[in-house]
């Protein structure tokens, strides 16, 4: 089929390693999340999946195929391909086992490895394009794909980056040829990005932790690029049978990177997130040489680099959606969504005792005479931030008249080991004790309103949502959870065997081994505290946030005749239906409206909201 993809690039494109012309990419088409082919020679878009629930995953290899993950509301499917020009859909791995995605790789001449979640088990396949693949090896582990070697000899296994195999190397026949540990320490910590997606390195227990990025595609060559904690910092770090793991101590960074090979190279291009902003650095491993690479001031949602040397990448800000850009004036498909977000956005420190909150306030056009009433959007996690970045709920809530706060708390990524495992009042009461702290300044200073202020959250952020409206409720008019951790136990034996692990290495033990640090940091705990007016929105199909549990605190807060309404989604959590998001945001916003009003006249011209688009979780 042919069509113009609408509304807004969703993905960096992936580049045909033998013809860096062809692309492929997703973006908006009516909705919901869909792949296309984009010829940079021509210009040209060519819309390859039209699906009910949105197509997440796709690829390129060398051969000039398009994959893509086609899966159904449960995310359960098959990968499939098809010529970058046309022509049949053809099944992939015909004969695979449905289940859920967890890597592909393609080498030159149609060599495929793909692993497959099947309930509590990942199943790694191995095959050749369009041919019934054979199994590999089938684990317990909660693992992905981590890199497939270019001579198709070598299959990396990442798992989470604290774990005692943090990444494990194979054969294609199921031999283990190395186990890295990511960490040897024991005890609580924090977990990994589970109930939220983050692209970057993400939490674990005091101690390193080790991130599998991907093999060179040196011909000849079979070089593993990680990133590892050195406790205070990370750096970039290589592994090869010859040699074993060698960390690269020169080439430190005190926030959180990611890393990608340049293709053929001992070079690599080191993405970093530090204070809600991104830079880019080229690392020459062999002369041990770094410079950094021009971009724009913001955020750099992915970062690529091809054959050449040329870099693609994903620029936004605050006031500006994504567009891709490329360092050598490649045409890479445009954005479709072109707009400005109406207000004044700049970053603010509040001092604490405990460290500097860093925090992106977004400020309404108005007269200035009256504060304008504040949602907090809580970024979810905890191992992620929030950054400068376009936010179509920012957008939404601006152009509506509020001020918005977005607060990179105590556990956020971009601040450092240190801050992002610092925890010392305890899972969530933290996260919440600095909200609160950010609150008290800007109303202070005059920024905000002091009796019009709203907590907003998807997931781990909706958790907090909950927690900080029971255990502070003077502080907070309204609250927008939606699909939140509200009742720890209950999520905690209801979700999946990966974030059961998690859970685990948050709490330093099951709900039978501490039970009072889940009682201590379950919202359900403090339900009849809450006074504030709730919306709460579920997901009927959500493994990891799972209905049960909510079901359970709304039962609560009935209970306790706590003003509340509830939105249930027939999705899971992990939703690329963009209908779904804006009917969420239209249901938050009126929400908004009657609680939250605007004692100040607002600014003449302001478009009415909702922006649309779904929020960045």
């Amino acid at each position: 089929m042919t069509s113009p993809y609408q509304v807004f690039v969703a993905t960096l494109p992936d580049v045909c390693p033998a013809d860096p012309s062809r692309m492929v990419f997703t973006a908006d088409s009516g909705g919901r999340c869909e792949v296309f082919t984009w010829d940079s020679g021509a210009r040209r878009a060519r819309q390859v999946t039209d699906t009910p629930g949105g197509t997440a995953h796709c690829a390129i290899d060398a051969d000039g195929y398009v994959w893509w993950f086609e899966q159904d509301a449960t995310d359960t499917g098959r990968w499939w391909f098809q010529h970058f020009d046309g022509g049949p859909r053809l099944p992939g791995l015909p004969g695979a086992p449905a289940g859920q995605p967890r890597g592909l790789a393609v080498t030159a001449g149609g060599a495929v490895v793909a692993a497959v979640a099947l309930g509590r088990e990942t199943v790694l396949l191995v095959g050749r394009r369009g041919r019934a693949p054979h199994e590999v090896l089938r684990t317990s582990a909660p693992c992905r794909l981590g890199g497939f070697a270019p001579d198709s000899t070598l299959i990396a296994l990442a798992s989470s980056a604290d774990d005692a195999a943090a990444v494990t190397v194979v054969t294609t026949d199921g031999r283990t040829v190395a186990t890295l540990p990511g960490s040897g320490r024991s005890g609580p910590g924090l977990p990994e990005p589970g109930r939220n997606v983050s692209a970057l390195p993400g939490s674990h227990r005091s101690g390193t932790g080790l991130w599998c990025q991907g093999f060179s595609s040196r011909p000849g060559h079979r070089e593993l690029l990680l990133v590892q904690d050195l406790g205070d910092c990370y750096a970039p770090a290589t592994w090869t049978p010859e040699e074993g793991l060698r960390t690269h101590r020169w080439c430190t960074f005190d926030t959180e990177i990611s890393a990608r090979w340049y293709p053929r190279t001992r070079e690599v291009l080191v993405r970093q997130d530090r204070h809600g902003r991104s830079l880019l650095y080229r690392v020459d491993l062999g002369s041990r040489a770094r410079r950094i690479v021009p971009t724009p001031a913001g955020s750099l949602l992915d970062a690529a680099p091809r054959t050449g040397g040329a870099v693609d990448y994903l620029w936004t800000d605050t006031a500006h959606p994504p567009v891709a850009h490329a360092t050598d004036g490649m045409a890479l498909p445009p954005p479709g969504l072109s707009t400005v977000v109406p207000g004044r956005h700049t970053a603010r420190w509040t001092s604490t005792a405990w460290g500097r909150l860093h925090t992106l306030l977004s400020l309404p056009e108005r007269d200035g005479r009256v504060p304008p009433p504040a949602v907090f959007l809580v970024h979810g996690g905890p191992a992620d931030h929030d950054r400068d970045a376009y936010d179509a709920t920012v957008h939404s809530l601006v152009a509506s008249g509020y001020a918005v706060v977005r607060v990179n708390y105590r556990g956020s990524t971009g601040y450092g080991p240190r801050w992002r495992r610092a925890f010392p009042a305890g899972v969530g009461h933290t996260q919440v004790e600095d909200l609160a702290a950010v609150r008290a300044e800007l109303v202070s200073r005059g920024l905000v309103a002091g009796d019009a202020s709203a907590l907003w959250g998807v997931s781990w952020g909706a958790y907090l949502v909950l927690l900080a409206l029971g255990t502070r409720p003077g502080l907070w008019q309204a609250g927008i959870a939606v699909k939140p951790v509200a009742d720890w136990v209950t999520a905690h034996r209801a979700t999946t065997p990966a974030l059961r692990a998690l859970d685990i290495r948050l709490f330093g033990g099951t709900p039978d081994e501490v039970p009072e640090r889940y009682a201590s940091s379950s919202p359900l705990s403090y339900a009849a505290a809450v006074t504030a007016p709730l919306l709460v929105v579920g997901a009927t199909r959500d493994a990891k946030c799972p209905p049960g549990q909510i079901r359970t605190y709304l039962a609560a807060l009935a209970a306790a005749d706590v003003p509340h309404e509830a939105m249930w989604l027939d999705s899971g959590h992990d939703g690329y239906d963009g209908a779904t998001h804006v009917a969420v945001l239209r249901r938050s916003l009126f929400f908004l409206r009657d609680r939250l009003p605007d004692p100040a006249p607002r600014a003449p011209g302001r478009p009415p909201a909702p922006a649309g688009g779904p929020r960045s979780r």
